[in-house]
């Protein structure tokens, strides 16, 4: 069965091929972890360019300009500035409100979201009344919306398998006065404030300066790489491979992107590497736009016997992640925080239920990661410990 990115679920005539990417009353603000590497050892275009914070949290080198806009060109505010009062958190609290959470997939990353989202919950005093998983399938979250309705929640959080058809399916809980928070997908024709609360995601510039960062580190600001990106008209998606792309030409000028391919058949990952590799042999590095197609290139580069080719990609995946750790193809990662997006989204729905105004748009921040800190970001990204696998093949 194919494997979709966590966010890569959009209308279903643009994504027949998509899978996958801190507790407390409010959202605190979320721990960020520094790239690994000094200053001084930073690849850089410039001596001077040095990490610094982005408007999300997310650690950028100074040399990457831009923002990340959401999926109606909102400018993002960082998850940190969702926050409730004490006198909020007590009136929520004392509320005895209930919510439903219908998930469009399961795994990992949904588990951390899920974590976020229940530990704010109980803090809140929000009972959890169903959570459903329409396992990518539009018709199949439509209906779920008809269970939950059965059971009165106050408010549903949920990401939108398909924001075409799924427009109608949540009409109804709008109808019967339920507030909607959303992750990542808006349902079209949807108004911030009127149909639903707020919407949150990642920094999409953030994990793309992230991951051109990362690739700079990887070939010490010098040589020749490949750039797969995702071919589908996608908000998240091309922002990231955008922001990667120029934060690449922005801080690592001596990086020369040599073979550009978009994809959008995650399984064509191996296809894609392969012709680059064969094509280009003085490739360096490949830049894959997320875990799942990382793995066909990590399989390219093997069979093409070369161990001097670096991948960087987006997030956790424990295939790749056991790669990393016993210091193959994968230097590195450009990842973000589910269980502070879940957080965020739990606050979100306090929010909804008290009537109080949220961002259109809030984001989580991004992480870069390497070997060096794999099990430190699974415990801050996941709020979980690696595999068992990989904490061994770290010396854990």
């Amino acid at each position: 069965m194919k494997k979709f990115p966590k966010w890569a679920v959009f209308p279903v005539m643009l994504a027949a091929v998509l899978s996958a990417c801190s507790g407390g009353g409010g959202v605190a603000s979320p721990s960020v972890a520094s790239p690994p590497g000094s200053e001084s050892a930073m690849p850089t275009a410039s001596e001077s360019a040095r990490p610094q914070a982005s408007t999300s949290g997310s650690v950028l080198p100074d040399c990457a300009k831009g923002q990340t806009l959401g999926p109606n060109g909102e400018v993002g505010v960082p998850a940190k500035e969702v926050t409730l009062t004490a006198e909020e958190l007590q009136k929520v609290k004392a509320g005895g409100y209930k919510a439903a959470i219908l998930w469009h997939t399961s795994g990992d990353w949904v588990n951390a979201v899920r974590r976020g989202v229940t530990d704010t919950f109980a803090n809140l005093g929000i009972t959890v009344v169903a959570e459903t998983d329409a396992n990518f399938d539009a018709a199949t979250q439509a209906s779920q919306v008809e269970t939950v309705m059965a059971l009165d929640p106050d408010v549903v959080i949920t990401l939108v398998v398909d924001p075409v058809s799924g427009a109608q399916a949540f009409r109804k809980l709008l109808a019967a006065g339920k507030k909607l928070v959303l992750i990542s997908n808006v349902p079209t024709g949807y108004q911030h404030g009127k149909d639903y609360v707020g919407v949150v995601s990642d920094d999409f510039f953030g994990m793309g300066a992230a991951a051109a960062d990362l690739m700079g580190k990887a070939l010490g600001g010098t040589g020749s790489v490949g750039y797969i990106f995702h071919d589908a008209s996608y908000y998240v998606t091309n922002q990231r491979d955008q922001a990667f792309k120029t934060v690449l030409g922005q801080c690592f000028p001596r990086i020369k992107i040599v073979a550009e391919q978009g994809m959008a058949d995650p399984a064509k990952g191996q296809e894609i590497g392969a012709a680059m590799l064969t094509q280009h042999p003085e490739i360096k590095g490949i830049y894959a736009p997320w875990d799942q197609p990382a793995e066909g290139v990590i399989a390219a580069i093997r069979d093409a016997g070369r161990t001097d080719v670096k991948v960087v990609t987006m997030d956790l995946g424990a295939n790749n992640d056991l790669d990393m750790a016993q210091g193959g193809a994968v230097f590195g990662k450009a990842v973000d925080l589910p269980y502070v997006l879940g957080q965020t989204v739990a606050t979100e729905a306090a929010y909804g239920v008290l009537n109080k105004p949220a961002p259109a748009f809030a984001m989580v921040p991004a992480i870069e990661v390497t070997r060096d800190n794999l099990a430190e970001a699974y415990r801050e990204s996941f709020h979980s410990d690696p595999p068992a696998d990989i904490l061994k093949a770290l010396g854990g």
